[in-house]
């Protein structure tokens, strides 16, 4: 601006030049000069982030779950598609190793992770660009197909872009975007079907075929599917059953008192680094205790299960180490083929043991109709008990049938005689009358505004006098009709 400023600005570019600091040739200045920009953080680094912020908060499963949301959509906000690794090669990295998962965070991976992981930082989009609504939709889409190309559920879908959602969230607490751009989107994930399906509810007949198979298979188990259906527990929370949460009286109910849950995961996803880790119960407080009234029949299981089994040195009911899904999977298998025969064990019915679940909820609902009190003791809510489980209730299709068909007969058999009778009532509804319609009134004399002599009425007002006449006479008879036929009180007032 000045000559001053000028030759300031060359002395200093002069000693710079003598103590000989490397100049940018775009600036034609020391690279000491350039303010120090800061590295835009990318997508990938953000996911890592945010998976190390959420982790200890959450349970081994949705550890899991969380990694592979991450996996699936953290390649496809990359700038650089067409060097991307093979479908399925950047889910170890994302799933199983130190990106997502911070206790591996110090092991060595393998030279094919390792590439893919360098592959998806060099690549990956900085978070800024995740504002824009064509990066948003491209990720949503991308959320719709799993990592060999196949149609991915509507659950899984849903799942996932709850997690890109928490992590775009984030990303706004951070301050490295102003507002979530995934609402700027009008992209509508697939509705999941949350109901079960009555194809795969077992009746009681058929549930006791298939424990008289696993006593006869493997006796210390019967005990423990016999907790799924007669208490409607959910596996891991009979697999943490022990003595001291048993009630159990020599004749009558009894009561389980139910305070942890043991799910069953990978090693790499708990805290304790085993498969199994001790929880509170499913999607309630720790601290939480439910109590479960239990019918005479698993009273009996159980007080013979802990007869002839005892129980582990800690006092679970189960022996053997921690019950396993893998265990207790093929012995059921094995006693439904056996107690349900090729043909419908090649059918949905009971495929699983978590399907005991569904059908003793879906007979508790059938044989009480108190929906608060069974979501109490299965530990649900009613309007998922309601979402859930209403579907599979039987006998009602008949009750139901049976009254409409007695509905019609009653309709077909009524005489014609009666004069309110319609197709939409009852015939034996009572007859009101009701009162008279407000346009049935007679017509009031008015003077006219401009009296005119007799016989000196022009046509116009010949023509309108003789139309008002027509009026008075026609709605004088329907006076008269309607008092005759009963539907004006007071004929005299018609």
């Amino acid at each position: 601006m000045t000559r001053a400023l000028a030759d300031s600005y060359r002395a200093e570019l002069v000693r710079a030049a003598r103590r000989g600091l490397a100049f940018t040739p775009a600036t034609r200045e020391p690279k000491s000069w350039a303010a120090a920009e800061p590295e835009p953080v990318t997508r990938y680094r953000h996911a890592v982030a945010y998976a190390e912020m959420k982790w200890p908060r959450l349970a081994p499963h949705l550890r899991a779950s969380l990694a592979d949301a991450l996996a699936t959509v953290t390649p496809l906000l990359t700038r650089d598609t067409s060097r991307r690794p093979p479908a399925g090669s950047c889910a170890p990295p994302c799933t199983g190793m130190p990106s997502t998962n911070p206790p591996l965070r110090s092991c060595t991976p393998d030279p094919g992770t390792a590439s893919a992981l360098a592959w998806l930082e060099q690549v990956s989009l900085p978070v800024v660009q995740l504002g824009e609504p064509r990066v948003i939709r491209a990720a949503l889409d991308g959320l719709c197909t799993r990592l060999d190309g196949s149609p991915a559920a509507a659950n899984t879908i849903a799942r996932k872009r709850a997690v890109f959602h928490g992590a775009l969230s984030y990303a706004v607490e951070l301050g490295l975007l102003p507002a979530n751009p995934i609402g700027l989107v009008r992209w509508r994930a697939p509705r999941a079907a949350v109901a079960v399906r009555p194809t795969a509810v077992p009746s009681p007949a058929q549930v006791r075929a298939i424990l008289n198979q696993v006593t006869r298979i493997r006796p210390e188990l019967a005990a423990f599917f016999g907790c799924l259906y007669y208490a409607a527990l959910h596996p891991e929370e009979a697999v943490a059953l022990r003595s001291g949460d048993l009630i159990l009286p020599q004749d009558g109910r009894g009561t389980i008192i139910l305070t942890t849950a043991c799910p069953r995961t990978g090693a790499a996803w708990t805290s304790t680094g085993t498969p199994f880790e001790p929880r509170g119960l499913k999607h309630r407080p720790d601290g939480t205790v439910r109590i479960v009234p239990i019918p005479p029949v698993l009273v009996s299981m159980l007080r013979r299960h802990l007869g002839d089994h005892g129980t582990t040195p800690d006092g679970r009911l189960f022996r053997g180490g921690m019950l396993s899904e893998s265990v207790y999977g093929r012995t059921w298998n094995a006693a439904r083929l056996a107690a349900l025969g090729p043909g419908l064990a090649a059918t949905p019915l009971a495929r699983r043991p978590y399907d005991l679940r569904y059908a003793a909820l879906s007979l508790w609902l059938n044989a009480t109709g108190h929906p608060a009190e069974i979501a109490a003791r299965a530990g649900n809510s009613s309007r998922v008990l309601h979402e859930v489980y209403v579907h599979c209730t039987d006998g009602q299709q008949d009750a139901v049938s049976q009254r409409i068909e007695d509905a019609l007969d009653a309709g077909a058999s009524a005489t014609s005689s009666s004069r309110c009778g319609k197709a939409s009532g009852y015939t034996n509804r009572r007859h009101h009358p009701r009162p008279c319609p407000p346009y049935v009134r007679e017509p009031v004399s008015r003077p006219a505004h401009s009296p005119r002599p007799p016989g000196s009425a022009g046509p116009q007002h010949r023509t309108q006098a003789s139309a008002a006449a027509s009026v008075s006479a026609a709605q004088a008879a329907s006076a008269e009709t309607a008092a005759e036929a009963g539907r004006c009180p007071d004929p005299a007032h018609a």
